[in-house]
């Protein structure tokens, strides 16, 4: 494992220390993608281990989604309720370059270690904080989960079927978009730090996060004046069609006509090329006035047909389509394995799992080697010894304290 450390010494971070108080998903994504980078993360957790682990098996302490965001991170364990643990923290961010934390606004103050403290132990820290409404404001201390963040953001309000209730995504789509602009404040300010010489508090708030991501709902509002609704699988401005997901023989496909060049291919691929004649659908917006027959049309072709049979089609006509496919689908698919985004790896606690290596391309530099989650205060020998120069006793000193 350390030589795999050494190995990651040409990547771009490397040399960047972080220290991680990442929880659940929104932090620790962040940090993984620095950590793919090249930096040195040190992932810490009180001396039970972060939330995430209580959803471990009986026996373990790691979740697959605690694997998959966890690789390539050292783990420790360190109690900020205990005076030694802070001492502990203030040594170690004297040598670190940015701390993340993804608790509630003023957790970290409320103990003494907010960032107005900590920058005097170092004016170069990078500080980044994630939270649900930001660390101002009237909504500040709002509780906030990925789900009430989508129903406070307006993204359920626009998910689901026309006719049923407000339904929030699939994934954990908003905890994912924070980890994301959380790595790209700490790599904005580290940038400025080359040139300023010194750190800043970076903030970035979820349901900001997600406020662009609504453009199509706001345009539609802007266009007609009314509250967009929700749309099913249809284009959520309701301006573009066909843009829907349509039943097949063994399940669905996903097609969306963006040009009017896209829409004479797919009518040529359903063998109906008359309908280019038909005033309904000679552009997209008749098409659109028409939407629930231009529909029905296409959805009668899809369903004599299997899914990949009409991807087959509508990818030889270069018209924008996919198959619906299963999360378990996804975790193997040949294509991401073969470019190395997947790869399955032999976990020490969970065995052989499918796990994503980094979206981030870097053409010209190696991969970052994989290295599997660490245990709760795996690495605190490591880090408390061989970082911070405290002899065996001391740690077992902190340990039996109740400080790590």
């Amino acid at each position: 494992m350390a030589a795999a450390r050494e190995n990651a010494g040409s990547l771009p971070l490397a040399g960047i220390t972080v220290i991680d108080f990442g929880q659940i998903f929104q932090g620790p994504y962040a940090t993984l993608l620095l950590a793919k980078g090249g930096a040195d993360v040190i992932k810490v957790e009180p001396p039970h281990g972060e939330p995430l682990r209580r959803r471990a098996a009986p026996g373990k302490s790691a979740t697959l989604p605690f694997a998959m965001l966890n690789q390539n991170k050292r783990g420790i364990t360190l109690n900020l309720k205990h005076p030694k643990g802070r001492e502990l923290l203030f040594a170690m961010v004297r040598q670190a370059d940015v701390l993340l934390e993804n608790f509630s606004p003023g957790t970290m103050d409320g103990l003494g270690v907010g960032y107005a403290v900590l920058k005097e132990h170092n004016p170069r820290l990078v500080y980044a904080t994630g939270t649900g409404f930001g660390i101002s404001g009237p909504d500040r201390d709002n509780l906030a989960m990925d789900l009430t963040i989508q129903a406070a953001s307006g993204i359920m309000s626009v998910t689901g079927a026309p006719d049923g209730p407000p339904m929030k995504a699939g994934p954990t789509l908003v905890d994912f978009m924070g980890g994301i602009h959380l790595y790209g404040g700490i790599m904005t300010a580290l940038f400025e730090r080359e040139k300023s010489g010194v750190g800043r508090l970076v903030e970035v708030a979820m349901q900001e996060t997600v406020y662009a991501s609504l453009a199509a709902s706001f345009e539609y509002y802007h266009r007609t004046g009314q509250r967009p609704p929700r749309t099913g699988n249809r284009q959520a401005g309701l301006s573009s069609t066909p843009y829907n997901v349509y039943p097949c023989s063994d399940g669905h496909v996903a097609i969306h006509v963006v040009t009017e060049g896209h829409w004479q291919n797919l009518i040529k691929a359903m063998g109906r090329e008359e309908l280019g004649d038909d005033p309904r659908f000679k552009t997209n917006a008749d098409r659109v006035a028409h939407m629930d027959e231009t529909d029905a049309v296409v959805g009668e072709w899809t369903r004599t047909l299997g899914r990949m049979a009409v991807f087959a089609r509508l990818k030889a006509g270069r018209v924008p389509c996919a198959p619906v496919r299963t999360a378990p689908e996804v975790m193997h698919d040949p294509h991401m394995h073969e470019r190395g985004m997947l790869r399955r790896v032999e976990h020490p606690e969970l065995g052989d799992i499918v796990v994503p290596t980094n979206p981030l391309r870097l053409h010209g530099l190696p991969p970052a080697p994989l290295l599997p989650s660490p245990r709760v205060g795996e690495h605190n020998a490591e880090i408390y010894g061989g970082w911070l120069g405290l002899r065996a006793a001391d740690i077992a000193a902190l340990k039996a304290d109740g400080a790590i």
